[in-house]
């Protein structure tokens, strides 16, 4: 099996809780094949988990991961509301990118500093974006208003083979 070959996959998802967990389930069976330590692979999860929440609970207002959308709230509309995660590879290099169509980010850096939050209503902590440069190589967020956001993720895999 040739591990330096490129790999590439889009997937899109309705911005409704239990998404989350496809798509954490999703990202960990793409990079399968590249050799992660289980603590690579909890990484990756944990981070993408974090940009999918932060797309659907403030790309799209929607409520709490781990409910279903009638039970809190969440109107039918949103169901048909889409986060998009794209998946690519190289050699031992990992990038994801979790992308929504939402409400955008006023001040990114903001946005960024731990324990900022615009959802303390909802007892969020305000740590998803420290969570998502802790377990990853890199990251970065483009976003504009009333268009959207994209966070770009990357991680190297140590168990892959050198570029």
């Amino acid at each position: 099996m040739n591990f330096n070959l490129e790999n590439h996959v889009h997937i899109s998802f309705d911005a409704i809780s239990i998404n989350e967990g496809f798509a954490r389930m999703t990202v960990a069976a793409f990079m399968s094949d590249m050799n992660p330590t289980l603590e690579q692979i909890c990484d990756v999860k944990t981070a993408v988990s974090e940009a999918v929440t932060n797309a659907i609970i403030h790309g799209y207002g929607a409520g709490w991961i781990g409910q279903d959308a009638e039970s809190n709230g969440q109107s039918a509309e949103n169901k048909s509301l889409q986060v998009e995660m794209v998946c690519s590879r190289s050699g031992n290099r990992l990038e994801i990118q979790i992308i929504d169509q939402g409400v955008g980010i006023e001040n990114v850096d903001q946005a960024r500093a731990p324990f900022y939050t615009t959802k303390r209503e909802q007892e969020r902590s305000g740590m998803g974006f420290a969570f998502m440069e802790a377990f990853m190589d890199e990251l970065s967020v483009e976003s504009e208003l009333g268009k959207g956001t994209r966070v770009t993720m990357i991680k190297y895999i140590d168990g892959g083979n050198e570029q």
